[in-house]
């Protein structure tokens, strides 16, 4: 399996992938935004891009579509619930599916409501773990629910399914938010040496050559996924006092997730 992640440079700061095998050089497009630099990056890689998956419905993730498809045929894959918000899909893809990449590419599809109701993540296991996430969980941070979603069901898919993947999975996100979503994890755990360090080092860095994390990593510095952590816990009894009678992993998250709207 051979990754390329294309940096749009727009004001979204959206990522989109090709995926291809390296035997046949059949090639996967996922939220591929921008058209013109994922047709250009196929083309130069001598790639064909033959499906298309969208994660979710928003347009920043779908607005490609008729472009590729136009140029390569490709058919449109995405949530069997989008149907009727995405244009065009030629496969709804249920939890469970498998999604083929030529000869030696392999997805597993994964349902991951929360930041809309109709989000897919897909989960590669050979040659080692690989999600592509879209707007589920980004690096250091967890998607919002403001268009389409639900916190519940978000808190639902990180603690069902996201928290429970290996260590080593590698995490492609839809967007590069990492350096404010460390600083949240900052404001919410002010020891985090972790967290303070990565932020240190990611600060500045090239988005064409974006850090890919791990969900090993993720644990330590994703506030998201450190639920019990008893500096998070105490940090957010500052702001919810009610919280110190209801201190579950689950009412935990709902309560960073309120937090970081407003943050």
């Amino acid at each position: 399996m051979i990754v390329e992640q294309i940096w749009t440079a727009n004001a979204y700061r959206n990522f989109n992938y090709l995926i291809a095998c390296e035997e046949t050089g059949e090639a996967l497009a996922v939220d591929p935004l921008d058209h013109a630099k994922c047709l250009t990056k196929a083309r130069q890689l001598g790639w064909e891009i033959r499906q298309i998956v969208n994660t979710h419905e928003h347009g920043d993730h779908t607005g490609g579509n008729h472009a590729i498809v136009a140029a390569t045929g490709a058919k449109l894959l995405a949530h069997q619930g989008a149907r009727d918000k995405i244009p065009g899909i030629d496969r709804g893809l249920v939890a469970g599916d498998v999604v083929r990449v030529g000869k030696t590419v392999e997805f597993e599809v994964l349902d991951t409501p929360g930041h809309t109701m109709s989000h897919v993540c897909l989960l590669a296991h050979i040659p080692g773990p690989a999600l592509f996430c879209g707007d589920t969980m980004f690096n250091a941070g967890a998607g919002n629910c403001h268009n389409g979603g639900h916190p519940a069901a978000l808190y639902e898919t990180f603690a069902n399914q996201l928290a429970k993947l290996p260590d080593e999975t590698l995490v492609y996100p839809g967007h590069d938010y990492i350096a404010n979503n460390l600083n949240f994890t900052l404001d919410r755990e002010p020891d985090n040496a972790r967290a303070a360090n990565l932020l240190e080092r990611v600060s500045h860095q090239d988005p064409n050559d974006a850090l890919v994390t791990t969900l090993g990593l993720e644990r330590e510095i994703n506030v998201f996924l450190r639920l019990q952590n008893p500096r998070v816990i105490e940090r957010l009894l500052e702001a919810d006092p009610e919280l110190a009678n209801k201190k579950d992993p689950r009412r935990v998250f709902l309560a960073l997730r309120s937090l970081r709207n407003r943050w």
